[in-house]
């Protein structure tokens, strides 16, 4: 909240030199670290951004072949699925028509 207010400032002292703008946002950004790093949320966001970064790292991110591959069968399957429902739509309609002429 305090690098938004910083943000604000920057907004708000459009009229002021460029200096104070950016010190506002610098305030504001030096503040919310150090009640980060002060605080039992701030710590343990750290902690968990670490971890997170150590986790990345262990991804087995899949070839280029292996992504073509998955990318071409989730293409053909919207392909065969988007038939699909055409048809489906087509049989609806000519169904309801069909009924409406009957009935009229």
């Amino acid at each position: 909240m305090l690098l938004a207010a910083g943000i604000a400032g920057f907004i708000y002292l459009r009229d002021s030199a460029m200096v104070v703008r950016v010190l506002s946002v610098l305030l504001g950004f030096i503040l919310a670290v150090g009640i980060a790093w002060f605080t039992t949320q701030g710590r343990e966001f750290y902690v968990y951004s670490k971890e997170s970064v150590e986790e990345t790292k262990k991804v087995v991110w899949p070839t280029r072949k292996e992504t073509i591959q998955t990318s071409g069968v989730v293409f053909a399957f919207v392909l065969t699925m988007a038939l699909f429902l055409w048809l489906v739509d087509a049989g609806l309609m000519s169904a309801v028509k069909l009924i409406m002429n009957q009935e009229g």
